[in-house]
């Protein structure tokens, strides 16, 4: 990916994420950079060949005209919303960026943190749901975790503002 810088953003195509997504898209992403989508998603039904490459090293960069094709996102069983679709189209003709989505299969705390040396990563933006701090504690926090493991910086942005 030459000398651009690759910034990261975790989405699972909720408004959370695509909140994330925005300020990723206002705040740090420039003229030439590489925009990596990183989805995390539970297990998936996949011959079992595919799937095992898959889940070691997550699926191959998508690259965005295929990331808007039905068929091919029916593959990955991923169904990305039309307004994070048309955001990443709209910003990548505007800044010129590259913009690529890279799925992993497992728990979002342990993937994301594969993914920032997987890929690599210059930085990650992940969003946060706004979990009271009672829920955080029992179902524990994907953003705490990665903020803590990542081995890049790391941008939460907030549900609330």
């Amino acid at each position: 990916m030459g000398d651009c810088r690759r910034v990261g953003v975790a989405v699972d195509f909720s408004p959370f994420s695509r909140k994330a997504l925005n300020w990723a898209l206002d705040n740090l992403v420039r003229d030439g950079d590489h925009l990596i989508l990183v989805n995390v998603t539970s297990d998936g039904y996949y011959e079992s060949g595919e799937r095992q490459l898959w889940e070691a090293t997550g699926s191959p960069l998508i690259p965005l005209s295929e990331l808007t094709d039905p068929h091919v996102m029916k593959k990955y069983e991923v169904n990305p919303d039309p307004e994070t679709l048309d955001l990443v189209s709209t910003v990548a003709r505007q800044k010129e960026i590259t913009v690529v989505l890279k799925i992993f299969w497992g728990d979002p705390r342990e993937k994301l943190c594969e993914a920032v040396d997987a890929i690599p990563l210059d930085c990650l933006v992940v969003g946060n749901r706004g979990l009271g701090k009672i829920k955080r504690a029992i179902m524990g926090s994907v953003s705490n975790y990665v903020v803590n493991n990542a081995t890049c910086p790391v941008t939460v942005v907030k549900a609330h503002d």
